[in-house]
């Protein structure tokens, strides 16, 4: 018998009666992967309107959706609207990670538990630091995890931004996760809570994140690669932020342009100082 669920908000409750209905012909967790992609898909293809990366999301969209029946498809959008309106009402929580937890879908989807939110901030306080410095250098911060689940670490990151009275405009979210539903459901929830980024759906060891010229502003994906825009990413002033790194890279390939300070000579050997010991580090919320 399954475990009673006490959901703390009146918005979980009513998106846990509205997604059991939905799952009383198939598995819980194929109608929760469904939901997602087709959640997913209804925001991207709402930017992203042409091409093969369209057409071929818009195809998996229909063979999803034509495997409910008339009642069934209508539940799908009264969840879309529950998930927009609680993080609307509370930004400051990870709904679909919450949710994939208290519906009991992490006691079986691959062995997979989400941190709990309130030690994520607690990470994102710690880590998401020095922020006026970095924007004063590049005009931005970006903020990249390489195992973002349903997102919460980023979603905490983002909001701490919002405290420090930080928008949109002046933040990248990267993120990346092997597994592709949880990899979408951050790109859903970054996406309605209004970050600019990308999510990328690959294993972050064998197929990291790597843009032309190490710039994550210039996303060059690997056939192994799987990557999601978020609408933000699509308005002023990241397109123009694109183009000129597009330029500028075009540029000191010819040798006409060159950023960053003059290179000086290297003292000789006997006055460098050796190298420090510093112990490996590998934190999974990092700022770039």
């Amino acid at each position: 018998m399954a475990r009673a669920v006490r959901f703390r908000r009146d918005s979980q409750s009513q998106f846990s009666k509205l997604f059991t209905d939905l799952c009383q012909r198939k598995s819980s967790w194929e109608v929760w992967a469904d939901f997602i992609a087709m959640a997913a898909i209804t925001i991207s293809n709402a930017f992203d309107r042409e091409g093969k990366t369209h057409d071929d999301r818009e195809k998996q969209y229909m063979r999803t959706i034509k495997g409910y029946n008339q009642g069934e498809q209508q539940i799908f959008p009264k969840l879309f609207a529950l998930l927009v309106e609680a993080l609307d009402d509370e930004p400051d929580q990870d709904f679909l990670g919450e949710m994939f937890m208290g519906l009991n879908l992490g006691n079986h989807w691959k062995g997979q538990f989400f941190t709990p939110y309130n030690i994520c901030r607690m990470m994102s306080e710690i880590t998401v630091t020095d922020l006026e410095a970095r924007i004063e250098k590049n005009g931005w911060v970006g903020i990249h995890d390489p195992c973002c689940g349903a997102g919460a670490l980023l979603i905490a990151a983002r909001n701490t931004m919002v405290r420090n009275k930080l928008g949109p405009a002046v933040a990248l979210y990267v993120a990346q996760d092997i597994d592709r539903t949880a990899a979408l459901m951050c790109y859903l929830q970054l996406s309605l809570l209004g970050c600019a980024g990308y999510v990328v759906v690959a294993d972050s060891i064998l197929h990291p994140i790597v843009g032309h010229g190490q710039n994550p502003l210039l996303i060059s994906p690997t056939p192994e690669q799987e990557v999601w825009l978020m609408p933000a990413l699509y308005m002023e002033p990241w397109p123009a932020r694109i183009q000129w790194e597009r330029m500028r890279l075009a540029l000191e390939s010819l040798g006409v342009m060159r950023t960053g300070p003059e290179s000086e000579q290297p003292p000789p050997e006997a006055e460098r100082a050796p190298p420090a010991e510093q112990p490996e580090q590998t934190p999974q919320l990092t700022l770039f």
